[in-house]
């Protein structure tokens, strides 16, 4: 099969001039470039790149030879949900799901259906489609749910996470294929019974051409106030399972300390972030920037090269499966990474030299790391050194891209091939 209409749907799909990741537009981009068909149903609401649609209508648009559809239904914006309570984030869930199952009806019939989690709720469109067109379902988990949540606690309700846990088994079953973003969510998923031959991982990628090592992040340095400091920065969701008190801390703990040429931009949104403001504020501390969402990745990536270090951070929990955006954003970026997650990405930094793994019960841990990092030059030059070698190694996008296209090529020619047999029959 050389070249395929493929149904994608990410309810928050971003370009680079959105918010949010860029996976689903870089994957599409992609699989445009290789002559395939890319169609992208996301939600239109709370969408920082689209006119807001009105309700009831769907909005079409072309990105880069990606035709974009998007749904009065759900919101775009990730950072969003952050700010909701869980009831109320699952009816919206739900809303976008039925609204991309009610547009993807009446689209010509493509040869296979991709959808991407998180929510959990988009496997329930892709799934329904792929019954109605009689086409492969492939499923991305990026996320495991219910697990993630209970274990930041976002979840509490036991009758809810039963509730979602039957829902992803359902889903994994119907799946004909699944594709996680690390090795941890691959296990999470063959737990509910699902064979290991049917899960293949594909993390996230690093941007080696937005985020670089040589770009120039001066004026982004002195817009933020930053001055000769030693500056680490942590641009993401400000959310709970973020856990961003643990830097609040840290900054205290290196106010306490007289370490006045340390600083940290925390950059972004989310449900948090007044909280902790608020926590900075009753600290008295000088060595927190925020620096709020600007309108692109372009910028973003200026901030982040204006700053020495990068922050992966987690609030402290079970869960060891994360796959974030911004880690593998960093290490494009060329600049060490502090992780407080044990598991897959601490092994990545401490195995490359290119970061330090801390404990997330110990904001003291990253605060001796800064301190010592801000005095080893030579030390944080060569991490920055081996992360973009890492990235360049391990985390090309265009590598990543390339076995998606695989993954969606075989399940689709698996699925005719089994059709074809059960016909004959």
């Amino acid at each position: 099969m050389k070249a395929m209409r493929i149904l994608y749907i990410h309810q928050y799909f971003a370009s680079r001039k959105g918010r949010t990741g860029t996976r689903s537009y870089e994957f599409g981009r992609y699989l445009v470039g290789k002559g395939h068909e890319v169609t992208m149903i996301t939600s239109g609401l709370a969408n920082s790149e689209f006119p807001v649609c009105p309700k009831e209508v769907c909005c079409e648009y072309e990105i880069d030879g990606i035709r974009v559809i998007s749904v009065a239904g759900g919101y775009n914006d990730p950072h969003m949900g952050t700010t909701m309570g869980g009831w109320r984030r699952m009816l919206r869930f739900y809303e976008f799901a039925r609204a991309a199952e009610q547009t993807g009806r009446g689209l010509v019939p493509p040869h296979v259906i991709f959808a991407t989690h998180t929510p959990l709720t988009v496997g329930l469109a892709g799934m329904t489609l792929s019954r109605y067109f009689g086409v492969p379902f492939v499923f991305e988990v990026r996320d495991l749910w219910p697990e993630a949540l209970i274990n930041v606690g976002a979840l509490r309700n036991p009758a809810a996470a039963w509730w979602l846990r039957r829902m992803a088994r359902r889903i994994y079953r119907d799946a004909d294929h699944i594709i996680a973003l690390s090795p941890g969510m691959k296990e999470g998923v063959v737990k509910t019974g699902i064979a290991e031959s049917k899960v293949t991982v594909i993390p996230n990628a690093s941007d080696l051409d937005l985020f670089r090592p040589d770009l120039d992040g001066s004026a982004a340095r002195e817009r933020l106030g930053l001055g000769h400091r030693f500056a680490a920065i942590y641009f993401g969701a400000m959310g709970l399972a973020n856990g961003l008190d643990y830097v609040i801390e840290a900054a205290r703990i290196l106010a306490d300390r007289g370490a006045d040429h340390i600083v940290i931009v925390l950059h972004g949104s989310g449900g948090k972030k007044a909280e902790l403001e608020a926590m900075a504020r009753g600290y008295g501390l000088t060595n927190i920037v925020f620096s709020d969402l600007v309108p692109d990745k372009e910028e973003v990536a200026r901030i982040v090269a204006g700053c020495d270090v990068c922050l992966t951070i987690y609030r402290a929990a079970k869960e060891q499966s994360w796959s974030p955006n911004k880690m593998f954003d960093a290490l494009a970026a060329g600049k060490p990474v502090l992780v407080n997650v044990s598991g897959w990405l601490a092994e990545i930094v401490e195995s490359n030299g290119c970061g330090i793994g801390l404990d997330p019960d110990r904001p003291e841990d990253l605060a001796d790391a800064l301190e010592k990092l801000s005095r080893e030059p030579a030390r944080c030059r060569q991490m920055g050194i081996n992360a973009r070698a890492v990235a360049e190694r391990q985390f090309d996008r265009s590598l990543l891209a390339q076995r998606l296209e695989e993954m969606l090529v075989n399940a689709a020619q698996r699925y005719l091939v089994k059709t074809v047999r059960l016909a004959r029959t």
